[in-house]
């Protein structure tokens, strides 16, 4: 059977993560790389892999399955994804909750006018958290939803903040306030705000002559990443920073807690993530999801998806009989 052939738009991080994750799954294979940098300049994980300008990708359609969107949710897949839905089935990991349903409309157009498919918001939240919140609704319809996150580095949030002017590397830690997880597990169902159930501290290194006091503002009043919260902004050396900031571990916890029967009955669902490496989790998650896109794509299917609408049997290489005798 012929392999699945992958290519990856934008070469950081997940980029990179989602290269090593191709090598793992044996029905997958790499074949191109598309990035904004001189492709001279890019040291793959793996060799033979042809590293592309990102302005090629439309000379490749007919060599490529599932393009992999690596960019950052900020301000690369708003651009991105619309451009390379209109040319190819596609995976994302766009993690801005709150425009996920302006995102999922735009990608959704480009998609069904060139008839391909697009997985967006795809990875851990959004995504497999994303999944177990409304598993957990449906099993306990009388209870609450709480979702913490960290402690970890968030790409999302750290890649908002190096965009501000002046601001040369950034890495924001999101990190939850214990007394709230703690209520949360006694199945009080607690009333938690944003700022009540994490704090968010930020390491950043500016350039230099840079405006500290706007840094310092644009980072703590920025909608729908910091506004909300209690956050903290600590201005490091570089030397500092890639001493002590290089390594990108983040996790956390889904709970749903309720009442079943006459409501006397106290029941927790809680899943829960610890990742040594946010990238490398994401691009696996990501890889999973391409391979259901394929799938989709050769049923006919067009248009943009989330996970909600991917059965989980589209997931993975294994066939339907061979999980049903020994995952079920």
């Amino acid at each position: 059977m012929s392999k699945i052939r992958l290519a990856i738009a934008g070469y950081g991080n997940v980029g990179r993560g989602v290269e090593y994750a191709i090598s793992q799954n044996e029905d997958m294979e790499l074949v191109a790389i598309f990035t904004r940098r001189d492709p001279n300049t890019i040291k793959t994980a793996f060799a033979g892999v042809k590293v592309n300008k990102i302005e090629e990708a439309e000379k490749h359609i007919h060599a490529i399955d599932v393009m992999m969107l690596c960019g950052g949710s900020a301000t690369d897949l708003m651009e991105q994804a619309p451009y390379f839905a209109s040319l190819y089935n596609c995976i994302d990991s766009f993690d801005n909750h709150a425009k996920i349903p302006e995102y999922f409309k735009m990608v959704d157009e480009a998609a069904r006018k060139s008839k391909k498919i697009s997985i967006i918001s795809t990875g851990w939240d959004p995504g497999l958290f994303s999944l177990m919140r409304v598993l957990g609704m449906a099993c306990l319809p009388k209870g609450c939803d709480y979702t913490f996150w960290g402690r970890g580095v968030s790409q999302g949030h750290s890649d908002a903040i190096r965009r501000i002017k002046g601001v040369k590397f950034a890495a924001q830690y999101t990190i939850p306030i214990e007394s709230a997880v703690a209520a949360v597990r006694s199945c009080s169902n607690p009333t938690l705000s944003p700022r009540q159930k994490h704090l968010r501290d930020c390491f950043v290194v500016a350039e230099a002559n840079a405006d500290l006091d706007y840094i310092e503002q644009t980072i703590k009043t920025m909608p729908n990443y910091f506004s909300d919260y209690d956050t903290f902004v600590h201005f490091i050396s570089e030397e500092q920073f890639n001493a002590g900031h290089q390594q990108m571990p983040h996790g956390g916890f889904v709970f749903r807690t309720g009442t079943t029967g006459k409501e006397e009955h106290q029941q927790r669902i809680e899943f829960s993530l610890q990742l040594d490496s946010n990238p490398e989790f994401t691009a696996n998650v990501m890889v999973a999801y391409a391979r259901a896109a394929h799938r989709l794509s050769l049923e006919g299917e067009t248009g943009a998806r989330t996970v909600f609408d991917i059965p989980m049997g589209m997931l993975v290489a294994t066939d339907m009989e061979e999980l049903r005798a020994k995952s079920l």
